[in-house]
């Protein structure tokens, strides 16, 4: 008997991606909110505009909102391809622009591997 494929591998879902992206959701979560909060207690201000202060927040403010849309398509493509329930693919776009993108977007694809993991016929 022939080994499986990377492939056929990775289409089975991996726990160990399942941890280190829920990691990184973890770390998007604090990591975001971490200094969210530090700038509402230094007196808030204009949030939005802080992100097109200058030519390097504008740059980077455009990266993550092309990114978030991006990463919004993704989740519910593949979440509908999944068969996930339509609640849930709303809930994970939401939260990408309520908390933070570098939290759900993580999240997502931990999901998916575990959706990937308990699909029929995955390799074990």
């Amino acid at each position: 008997m022939t080994a499986p494929t990377t492939t056929a591998r990775t289409r089975a879902g991996s726990p160990v991606l399942v941890a280190v992206y829920l990691a990184l959701s973890l770390v998007g979560l604090v990591g975001t909110w971490w200094f969210n909060i530090a700038f509402f207690l230094g007196g808030g201000g204009d949030y939005l505009g802080g992100w097109f202060a200058n030519a390097a927040s504008s740059s980077a403010a455009v990266d993550i909102i092309v990114m978030a849309i991006a990463a919004c398509i993704a989740m519910v493509v593949e979440g509908r391809r999944l068969g996930w329930r339509p609640v849930g693919i709303a809930a994970l776009v939401v939260l990408s622009f309520v908390i933070a993108v570098a939290f759900t977007f993580p999240l997502f694809l931990a999901l998916r591997e575990r959706s990937l993991l308990r699909a029929p016929g995955a390799a074990r």
